[in-house]
């Protein structure tokens, strides 16, 4: 294998579609940086409610994938939050403590424990929601349905197969759970 001047070129050193300005280091850096900073700003906006309320950023994602999610087993949540169960364990705890978050043991496996919010916390999530959403809303009016789509596109590549795999469970039951009270 060689390069357009004839010298040698080492398979996968500069890898596949290397020569494309948008998959160039350069391009891939500034990527990484700006979804560090991204997300540090967009998780942000929560901050002040959160410690208003006495939470942390933990607290609010299992909140979101509570509320997001419901009847999701602590397994699942746990997977696709990719934390330790005593992390886990501890905000959990403290989120059924604040009567924000139950537990139900599962229909068909008794062993799962099934979470769902409090109406209680349905509030809080939902208060976490609208300060992030208004935030969402604004960038997505600016950048328009194409840019979104890229975008979603983009986050479902970054996740690895077995989030992936996780998550589409976790929605297929959460439709069959819909469909059966409807």
């Amino acid at each position: 294998m060689s390069d357009q001047a004839g010298a040698p070129r080492r398979a996968g050193a500069a890898g596949a579609g290397s020569g494309l300005l948008f998959l160039r280091e350069e391009e891939m850096r500034q990527a990484q940086e700006l979804m560090i900073l991204a997300w540090r700003d967009f998780d942000s906006v929560a901050t002040p409610l959160l410690e208003a309320l006495g939470l942390g950023h933990a607290h609010h994602r299992i909140l979101q994938m509570v509320g997001r999610h419901p009847g999701i087993a602590v397994g699942e949540l746990l997977e696709l939050l990719g934390i330790t169960k005593q992390s886990l364990g501890r905000a959990l705890g403290d989120l059924q403590a604040r009567g924000y978050v139950r537990q139900e043991v599962g229909r068909r496996d008794r062993r799962q424990r099934l979470l769902h919010l409090t109406p209680s916390g349905a509030g809080v999530e939902r208060q976490l929601f609208d300060v992030q959403r208004e935030k969402l809303m604004g960038v997505y009016r600016d950048v328009g349905a194409a840019a979104i789509e890229g975008f979603r596109r983009v986050m479902q590549g970054l996740m690895d197969d077995r989030t992936r795999r996780v998550l589409d469970a976790v929605v297929a039951t959460g439709e069959r759970s819909r469909r059966g009270r409807g």
